[in-house]
């Protein structure tokens, strides 16, 4: 089966994967906008999170190829290649299957974290948190009719659901050696068993995964913006592999280190001018407002199947019949207007961010004083979270001609991460519409008139 794509061009679906791709629980994906409120700031960005999917599965797909059957000495079977190729497939083509209405847009009317009784937590881990889409996705995977078809799917190959979970969420105990290989390494002369279940986990979620490498192309693309441009097939065709103690990294050649780095910043600044623009977070607000207040009672059910049968339309329909006044505005498309916009974490501006604060502080006092309602929203971005989050490290390979290549970590081969290690925020103060001809100029006098 052959699937066309504007960004990656054929995506070809092996007979295996038909089914999956088939079911309730992917096909749902094709109602779910990847962009949520964006189209209100962006009207072509209506693309869904099925298309992204299946870009995922092709760039991770080629990722693979580039890794381990571009290099001279072949360090795995092609038995276990094919395996192993099989279960990231899947897990990339399934790490978004989770997603409620809108993407994003719902995840605070999901219910608690235990009410899904999602099988493999561990013990001590909490329950008492609010369910994310991943917790919905490794429902899907792991307790659900989609199960026994990921089964069947892997059959040929020796790999479970849990397997390909646990490629979606790290913390997954997987006690057998389904990842594992014994492998003779091209610059050694010893055989050793290797775990390749953290690259394959990098391919799916780290600073280098097929999920970022996708999405950024496509929502640059259908928002009409240049932001999330980078030269995506010298960064994908210089991927490579590193083993340290057992373990198999993601490993990147030292000549697309430029490439990365422009492929970091296209991330960082489609958050701040694309995912955080004014108008789409306004929205997601005004929808957070309605979940707070609204008598209707509309929440996301942590019965699997009641939550297959949510999509972008259903969550519509419901704001379409409600009376509540953050409904309507959401329908009519009237939302509140910015106010006041204030940018901070940049290094050089520390004197005006204060100034800026000081200001934001008065204006909110003379909202208040003359009772008029508003709503604060702060954004935050930041280059990368490498650095604060554990996780499996990525390595940078420099080649040199007479001795065996050396493998660097990637935080000692760019000094990236320090010169954007201020996070960034956008703060903004917004008002009814209805208010602001006596507000607009706020900013300016600091005082009503």
């Amino acid at each position: 089966m052959e699937m066309r794509d504007v960004i990656h061009g054929s995506i070809l679906i092996h007979p295996t994967e038909i089914p999956i791709l088939n079911s309730p629980y992917f096909q749902r994906l094709r109602q779910i906008k990847q962009l949520g409120f964006a189209e209100n700031s962006f009207p072509s960005a209506t693309h869904n999170r099925f298309i992204h999917s299946l870009g995922a599965m092709k760039t991770a797909t080629q990722a693979l190829r580039t890794i381990f059957q571009k290099h001279p000495h072949p360090v795995l079977s092609p038995a276990k290649l094919s395996s192993f190729r099989a279960v990231v497939r899947l897990a990339s083509l399934l790490h978004d299957i989770g997603h409620g209405p809108l993407s994003h847009a719902t995840e605070f009317a999901m219910p608690e974290v235990r009410k899904l009784q999602l099988p493999h937590l561990r013990e001590g881990q909490s329950t008492s948190r609010k369910a994310t889409h991943e917790d919905y996705t490794l429902k899907m995977i792991l307790d659900s009719p989609l199960t026994p078809l990921i089964q069947k799917a892997g059959k040929k190959h020796g790999f479970q659901p849990l397997h390909v979970a646990g490629l979606i969420q790290p913390q997954l105990e997987v006690l057998d050696d389904f990842f594992m290989e014994n492998i003779r390494e091209s610059f050694s002369h010893s055989s050793q068993t290797v775990d390749f279940r953290p690259l394959l986990q990098q391919l799916i979620s780290s600073e280098l995964d097929a999920d970022r490498m996708d999405y950024l192309r496509r929502d640059s693309l259908y928002t009409g913006v240049s932001y999330g441009q980078f030269d995506f097939d010298w960064l994908v065709g210089n991927l490579t592999y590193h083993i340290q103690k057992n373990q198999c990294y993601l490993a990147l050649q030292h000549r697309a280190l430029y490439t990365f780095e422009d492929f970091l910043l296209s991330r960082f600044h489609m958050f701040l001018m694309v995912y955080f623009h004014h108008k789409s977070v306004i929205f997601d607000e005004m929808l957070g407002q309605y979940f707070l207040e609204s008598e209707d009672q509309y929440s996301l059910p942590a019965d699997i199947e009641k939550y297959c049968q949510l999509d972008d339309a259903h969550l519509t329909a419901h704001l379409a019949q409600s009376s509540n006044p953050w409904a309507r505005r959401i329908i009519e498309k009237k939302p509140y207007r910015m106010l006041i916009e204030l940018h901070s974490g940049i290094p050089a501006t520390q004197t005006a961010n204060l100034e800026h604060q000081v200001l934001l502080t008065e204006i909110q006092k003379n909202l208040t004083h003359q009772k008029m309602h508003y709503l604060s929203i702060t954004s935050t971005s930041e280059l990368s979270k490498y650095f604060r989050r554990p996780g499996n490290p990525i390595f940078v390979r420099y080649d040199n001609h007479y001795s065996d290549p050396s493998f660097i970590p990637l935080e000692q081969c760019t000094d990236l991460f320090q010169k954007y290690s201020e996070k960034r925020t956008i703060t903004r103060l917004y008002v009814s519409p209805e208010n602001y001809p006596f507000c607009k100029n706020l900013g300016r006098t600091s005082s009503l008139r």
